[in-house]
């Protein structure tokens, strides 16, 4: 196991600084694009739960409009989501900058998403052993579904990781989501914009 987090640790630093340079001027148009249509910031942070459930920010480029309702609520995302935000979720572009996140050691070029930490009180006992790895950009789960599968599946593909995680897993699951952002496979849950929050085990 040292060996194999060393190793995968090696490359998140590279592939995440190859991914910052290589990728700066697409994300560098996707961050003016965004400013003209929906105001500045470009990015957003949100916080995460990280390996062990310790929190992070994560960054992310902004697909949604800060429109409320009258009592100043946001509205459903279905009603803030632009037309070019649907584009920038379509094609993953809205995860680049969480190459940063990957340089920094919040996150992994492989692993399970990170998810909101209000979600972490949810988890089962094997649940939570989705946080014994640094959350990833892409993972299992992502190019098994994605958005398109229900909760549970999701939480399923995860442990199946955890428990089979390897060097030449984490590149096959590279090379996979490249097929499937290409595909554009999987970006939202039926009857919604992105994903259903996660209620726990009912």
């Amino acid at each position: 196991m040292f060996f194999y987090l060393t190793a995968k640790r090696v490359m998140d630093i590279i592939g995440g600084i190859a991914g910052l340079i290589v990728l700066s001027p697409l994300m560098l148009w996707a961050a003016l694009r965004i400013r003209r249509e929906m105001s500045p910031p470009a990015v957003f942070s949100q916080t995460r739960a990280g390996m062990s459930g310790g929190p992070f920010q994560l960054y992310k480029f902004r697909t949604m409009t800060d429109e409320r309702d009258g009592d100043g609520r946001l509205l459903p995302d279905a009603e803030r989501i632009t037309k070019f935000g649907a584009r920038l979720r379509s094609t993953s572009i809205d995860e680049l900058p969480q190459l940063w996140n990957v340089v920094r050691g919040d996150m992994s070029l492989v692993g399970p998403r990170p998810l909101l930490m209000e979600y972490v009180p949810l988890y089962s006992d094997d649940q939570r052993r989705r946080l014994g790895a640094k959350p990833g950009i892409t993972g299992w789960a992502q190019i098994n579904g994605r958005n398109a599968i229900s909760w549970p599946e999701k939480f399923s593909l995860d442990l199946w990781y955890i428990d089979n995680r390897s060097i030449l897993l984490d590149i096959k699951i590279m090379l996979l989501t490249v097929k499937k952002i290409i595909g554009r496979e999987g970006i939202s849950a039926a009857g919604d914009a992105t994903m259903p929050p996660y209620r726990g085990e009912r």
